[in-house]
């Protein structure tokens, strides 16, 4: 079973590189992205798409770092002000059940 189910993520990986290995080269053509002011850049239209993917990777994770840092010092601040806790203690006999088991 293991090995049917390593095969299937394998199987789901190499699915997904190819079907992006064949976006790539059925999107080799030159875009033009136009900026303000008259600027420009030509490249290959995969280039294009995977630079404004990362792009707005690195925004969104820009975007989610002050709130990161809030949580951390908050977890700090919790972990400074940690109250001892007493640990209770274990029950020196565990209770038989009232039945007998079943499928015995």
């Amino acid at each position: 079973m293991k090995q049917l189910i390593w095969f299937l993520k394998w199987a789901l990986k190499a699915a997904i590189f190819f079907t992006l290995f064949a976006f790539a080269l059925n999107n080799q053509h030159d875009a033009t992205v136009r900026f303000f002011f008259g600027q420009q850049w030509t490249a290959p239209l995969v280039l294009v798409v995977l630079s404004a993917f990362a792009l707005g990777l690195v925004i969104g994770v820009l975007g989610m770092v002050p709130r990161w840092w809030q949580h951390r010092r908050a977890a700090a601040l919790a972990h400074k002000e940690k109250v001892a806790v007493v640990p209770r203690p274990l029950p020196e006999k565990l209770p038989l059940p009232q039945q007998p088991p079943y499928g015995i």
